[in-house]
C-alpha cells in the first residue's frame, strides 16, 4: 500500500539445529547478523506487518486496491526469497534462493495489516546473507525491515533493516528488490554467493544515463545545474548554466532528464517536483511537518504582501513600530476558500493549502536577541560579537595595508582608503597598526573583491544597490572585537570614476547616522554571502555530490555506505526544493537577497575561487582564516587566534567527537594502507567525487588521496562535518538573528546619500529624516516579511529529525566493537552540551554571556522540535 510501512517480523515454527556465523575474514567484523542453517532441514516463517498511514488509507481508495484486496485474499501480494551467502559445492554456482509468497493474516489493529511466508530451507542451506522481495502489490510498500528466527533462538537471528520503498512489479519494477543482511562486507571479502547481488544492485541504482526520471525511480546520476532559468516563459528569467564550464563552474546536482527548452537548448525545462530517487524523498512526518510550517510561515509573509502590494511592492516600512506590530499582533488569516493570492506571490512554495484552519490569527514568534535586547542591533559591540557567535562567523586575520587584486583598470585603484592614521585613532592609540598585525589583533569581515565585480550588473536593476565592502576590527583585552571602520567602494565604469569612502563611528549625528546606514550595508553584503555561500553552496550544493556517488559505487552492505548514509538524509530531496522555491530564476532567494538575478551566478564565482575539498575540515577553515595555527600542543592542536571565539571553541569539541568515532570506525574495517587502496568501490567512490560531482575541480592538486586509514578517517569526517555540525551552526540560528530583520536584512535598497555624485535630492531628505531613510535601505515590507518567514522554515527541527550520536540511528551493524564506539561517541556528546551550558553561564567568556545577549547553543547536539536556537542533526535535511 502506498504510503504504508512494512515491517517483517520472523518467527520459526519447527525445530531445527541453527548456528550463528562465528567467524570473519581480516578487516570485517564479527556479529551475530548472519545465520548459517545447518545439516538439518528448517522450516521457517516470517511475519509481514504493513503499517497504513494516511498514504496507504487514500490509496486504498483507487480502484486498484480492489485487485490488491483479491490478491491477499488467494497469498499472492507479497514474494520472499531467502538468499544463501555460499555457492553449491558441486555446480560452483548460487544456490537457488528459498521462495515463498506471503499471505494475509486477519488481525485486530486496525491500522496494520499482517502477512506471513512459510520457508521450507534444505540442509546444508548456510548463511543467510540477503532477502529478495517482490511487491505484487499495484502500490508500492515501505520496507522497514526483515527478521528470521529459529527453534529455541533468544529473539530474532537474522535481522535486516531496510528502510526503503519497494515499487510494484506491475509498475515496471526491475524484479526482486535484494536487502543485504547487517553484516558489512569490503568488495573482496563479499561471500560468493551474494557478490551477483551486489553487482546488480549498484548497477540498477546507476541506470544508463538516458531518459527522464520518474518519481518512483531509484537512480543516481549527475548534471549540471541547468534547471534553475525559465526562459520558455519568460526571457528575463535565462539563467546561465552553472558546472560544466570554465565561466561558471559548479558541483553537479542529481540528473532529472527532462526536455531541454526551445529557448535555451542547454536549459532543462521546468514543470512539477524536481526528481530525486524514491528513497531520498520526505518522511510522512516531514512532509506534513515541512507543509504545515511552509505555510504557516508563507501565510505570514502573504498576509503582509497581499497588504503592501495593493499600495506599492516596494514599500518600506513606515516606522519601527509598525516592525514591532509584526511580533505584536496578530493577523488574521483569510479563509480557505480564499487562497488564490497566495499563489502569486509566494510561487510553488505553499505546498498544501487544504487541511489548514480558517480564520485563525498568527502571530511571528519574537526571535530570541529580540526577547533578550530589543535594541541589540543598534550596538556595534553585538554586530561585531556576532562574528563570532552568529550564523556567519566568516571574519578572518587581517593584514595591512589593505589591497584589492582586482585590475585597477577596471575597478579602479586597489588601494583601501583604510590609512593606518585612521585605525590608530580608532583604537585609541593603544597600539600602532603594525603593531597589532603583529600580535594578531586586526580582523577583517572581507566583501570587497567578491561583490566588486557585480556592483554595477545589479545597480542596472531595480530597487537594489551594491558595493564592495571591508569592516575592520580590534582584539580588545577581555577578547571581544570592537568595530574600527567599515569602507564601501563602488568600482570605476565608463563614466564614472571609483568611488570609495571609509565610515567610522562617531559623536556627531550626521556621522552617526551615515554609520548606521553603512553596517547596515555590510549586514546585507554578509546575509548574502551567507546564505548563496556558507549555507547553500557549503553545505547543501557542495554535498550532494557525495551521495550520488556514495549510492552509485558503495554498495549498501559497504561499512564506508552504512556509515554515511545517516548524514544523506533528506539533503537531496531539500536540495530539490531549493531549485524549485528558493534559488531559481524569480525565486525567493532572488526576491529577498540583493543580488537577484546573479545570485547563484555569484556562488559559481565563489565556488571557484574558495571552494577546497581540503578547507571544508574545521581545523583547515581556521588555519586558512587565520582564525588559528597548528600547535601540537595546544587542545584540539590548535592555537586560537581569539580565544572567546564560540562557533570555534564549541566546533573543535564536536569535530574531535566525530573524528574519534570515525577513526574507532575505520579501524574496525581498514587494518592498513592496503586495505584502503585496494577496496575498488572505495576507491571508484572518491574518484567519481573528484572528476564528475566536482568535475570542474578534477585537475586540483589539493584533493587529498584515499591511501591510508588515516586519509580515509580525514576525509569521513570531513564529509560528516559539513553535512551536520557546519550545516547546523549556519542554518538553525537563523530566525534567532535574521528574525527581526533590521539586525540581518537581507537587502539595500538605497545608496549611502553622501555618494558622489551626490544627490542632492536624496541628502536632503536624509538630514531632514534619517530614520526614514534608514527604513527605505532595508527590505520592503513583502521582502522583509517574506525573509521571515524562510528563516522561520529553515531553523526549524522536524518531530522526526535524527540527531548526531542519537540512539535512532545507531549503526545497522550487530558488532560490539563498532556499538562500543558508538556508544562512547553518543556519551561524549552529552558530555559536550553541558560543556557548553557551562561555557554560556561563564561571564568572563563575553561573546556568549552577558546582559541582553544570545547564548551560543547551536552546537548543542540535541534539541526538540521546532525553532529552537540549537541541535545537530545527522544531515543537511532543511
Amino acid at each position: 500500500m502506498q504510503g504504508s510501512t512494512m515491517t517483517i517480523i520472523g518467527c520459526a515454527t519447527s525445530s531445527a539445529e541453527t548456528v550463528l556465523e562465528a567467524g570473519s575474514s581480516s578487516g570485517c567484523c564479527r556479529d551475530n547478523s548472519s545465520v548459517a542453517l545447518g545439516m538439518a532441514a528448517v522450516r521457517v516463517t516470517a511475519v509481514a506487518i504493513i503499517k497504513v498511514t494516511v498514504g496507504g488509507f487514500l490509496n486504498s481508495l483507487r480502484p486498484s486496491s480492489v485487485i490488491d484486496n483479491v490478491k491477499d485474499l488467494i497469498g499472492r501480494s507479497l514474494y520472499l526469497e531467502i538468499v544463501s551467502s555460499e555457492l553449491d559445492a558441486k555446480t560452483g554456482q548460487e544456490k537457488q534462493p528459498i521462495r515463498s509468497y506471503a499471505r494475509k493474516v486477519a488481525g485486530g489493529v486496525a491500522d496494520v495489516v499482517t502477512y506471513e511466508a512459510d520457508f521450507d530451507v534444505p540442509a546444508g542451506f548456510g548463511a543467510v546473507g540477503a532477502v529478495l522481495v517482490t511487491n505484487e502489490h499495484h502500490r508500492e510498500i515501505f520496507l522497514e525491515g526483515v527478521n528470521l528466527s529459529s527453534p529455541g533462538a533468544n529473539g530474532p537471528l537474522l535481522a535486516i533493516r531496510c528502510n526503503s520503498w519497494v515499487q510494484p512489479k506491475s509498475g515496471g519494477a526491475p524484479g526482486s528488490r535484494v536487502f543485504f543482511a547487517n553484516k558489512p562486507y569490503l568488495p573482496s571479502q563479499t561471500p560468493p554467493g551474494l557478490q551477483s547481488y551486489r553487482k546488480k544492485d549498484l548497477e540498477q541504482k546507476r541506470g544508463n544515463g538516458s531518459g527522464q526520471r520518474k518519481a518512483t525511480d531509484r537512480i543516481y546520476d549527475y548534471d549540471s545545474y541547468n534547471d534553475l532559468g525559465d526562459p520558455d516563459n519568460d526571457a528575463d528569467k535565462a539563467r546561465p548554466v552553472l558546472g560544466g564550464s570554465k565561466q561558471f563552474p559548479y558541483p553537479r546536482r542529481c540528473r532529472t532528464g527532462r526536455p531541454a527548452t526551445t529557448k535555451d537548448p542547454r536549459t532543462e525545462t521546468r514543470g512539477g517536483k524536481n526528481y530525486v530517487p524514491r528513497d531520498e524523498a520526505f518522511s510522512d512526518v516531514k512532509t506534513l511537518q515541512f507543509s504545515v510550517t511552509t505555510l504557516r510561515s508563507a501565510l505570514h509573509a502573504a498576509i503582509q504582501a497581499r497588504k503592501s502590494t495593493l499600495i506599492d511592492r516596494d514599500l518600506a516600512f513606515p516606522s519601527f513600530f509598525v516592525v514591532d506590530k509584526l511580533f505584536e499582533d496578530g493577523i488574521k488569516l483569510p479563509r480557505a476558500n480564499q487562497p488564490g493570492f497566495l499563489r502569486g506571490v509566494v510561487p510553488r512554495l505553499l505546498q498544501s493549502l487544504h487541511d489548514r484552519p480558517s480564520d485563525h490569527v498568527f502571530l511571528f514568534d519574537t526571535p530570541a536577541n529580540v526577547q533578550r535586547d530589543k535594541f541589540a542591533w543598534l550596538r556595534d559591540e553585538e554586530f561585531a560579537r556576532e562574528t563570532l557567535a552568529g550564523v556567519n562567523t566568516r571574519s578572518s586575520l587581517s593584514e595591512f595595508p589593505l589591497k584589492s587584486k582586482l585590475d585597477p583598470a577596471v575597478y579602479g585603484p586597489a588601494e583601501s582608503a583604510i590609512t593606518a592614521d585612521l585605525l590608530e585613532g580608532q583604537m585609541g592609540h593603544v597600539m600602532t597598526v603594525a603593531k597589532a598585525v603583529k600580535h594578531k589583533r586586526l580582523f577583517m569581515l572581507d566583501y570587497h573583491d567578491l561583490f566588486l565585480p557585480y556592483v554595477h550588473k545589479i545597480r542596472a536593476l531595480e530597487h537594489t544597490t551594491m558595493y564592495g565592502s571591508r569592516t575592520i576590527f580590534f582584539l580588545c583585552d577581555d577578547g571581544t572585537l570592537r568595530l574600527l571602520a567599515i569602507e564601501l567602494t563602488r568600482p570605476a565604469s565608463p563614466s564614472q570614476p571609483q568611488w570609495r569612502r571609509v565610515f567610522t563611528p562617531s559623536t556627531d549625528t550626521t556621522e552617526s547616522w551615515l554609520w548606521q546606514m553603512a553596517k547596515s550595508h555590510v549586514r546585507a553584503h554578509d546575509s548574502g554571502h551567507h546564505e548563496l555561500i556558507t549555507h547553500w553552496l557549503r553545505t547543501h550544493c557542495a554535498v550532494e555530490p557525495y551521495i550520488i556517488a556514495a549510492n552509485r559505487q558503495l554498495s549498501e552492505m559497504h561499512p564506508v555506505y552504512r556509515l554515511l548514509h545517516p548524514h544523506f538524509r533528506y539533503t537531496m530531496k531539500i536540495n530539490a526544493v531549493a531549485r524549485s522555491s528558493l534559488i531559481n530564476a524569480g525565486g525567493i532567494v532572488e526576491f529577498c537577497w540583493p543580488l537577484q538575478k546573479y545570485s547563484t551566478e555569484l556562488s559559481s564565482m565563489a565556488y571557484d575561487q574558495l571552494w577546497r575539498f581540503d578547507m571544508e575540515a574545521l581545523p583547515a577553515d581556521l588555519i586558512r582564516r587565520g582564525m588559528a595555527e597548528e600547535d601540537p600542543e595546544a587542545e584540539h592542536g590548535l592555537k586560537l587566534t581569539i580565544q572567546d571565539y564560540p562557533f570555534t571553541n564549541d566546533g573543535l569539541l564536536i569535530w574531535d567527537a566525530i573524528k574519534g568515532w570515525v577513526q574507532a570506525y575505520v579501524a574496525r574495517f581498514y587494518p592498513d594502507a592496503c586495505s584502503v587502496a585496494g577496496d575498488a568501490e572505495l576507491q571508484a567512490f572518491w574518484t567519481e567525487v573528484r572528476t564528475v560531482g566536482h568535475g570542474d575541480k578534477k585537475d586540483a592538486e589539493w584533493w587529498p588521496s584515499l591511501d591510508t586509514p588515516e586519509s580515509l578517517a580525514y576525509t569521513l569526517t570531513t564529509i560528516i562535518w559539513v553535512a551536520s555540525a557546519h550545516h547546523a551552526a549556519v542554518d538553525f540560528g537563523q530566525y534567532d538573528f535574521s528574525g527581526y530583520f533590521p539586525n540581518r536584512p537581507s537587502t539595500a535598497h538605497t545608496n549611502m546619500p553622501v555618494e558622489e555624485p551626490v544627490d542632492a535630492g536624496a541628502l536632503a531628505a536624509f538630514l531632514d529624516n534619517p530614520d526614514q531613510a534608514l527604513r527605505e535601505c532595508f527590505p520592503s515590507q513583502v521582502q522583509a516579511t517574506l525573509m521571515m518567514s524562510l528563516m522561520a522554515l529553515l531553523s526549524t527541527h522536524s518531530p522526526d529529525e535524527e540527531y548526531l550520536g542519537g540512539l535512532d540511528t545507531a549503526p545497522w551493524i550487530d558488532d560490539d566493537a563498532v556499538q562500543a564506539a558508538y556508544r562512547k561517541f553518543t556519551a561524549r556528546l552529552k558530555e559536550i552540551e553541558g560543556i557548553i551550558d557551562g561555557r554560556n553561564m561563564d561571564r568572563k567568556l563575553k561573546n556568549r554571556c552577558g546582559a541582553g545577549i544570545v547564548p551560543y547553543q547551536l552546537m548543542k547536539p540535541f534539541s526538540q522540535a521546532g525553532v529552537t536556537g540549537k541541535g545537530i542533526p545527522n544531515s543537511t535535511s532543511i
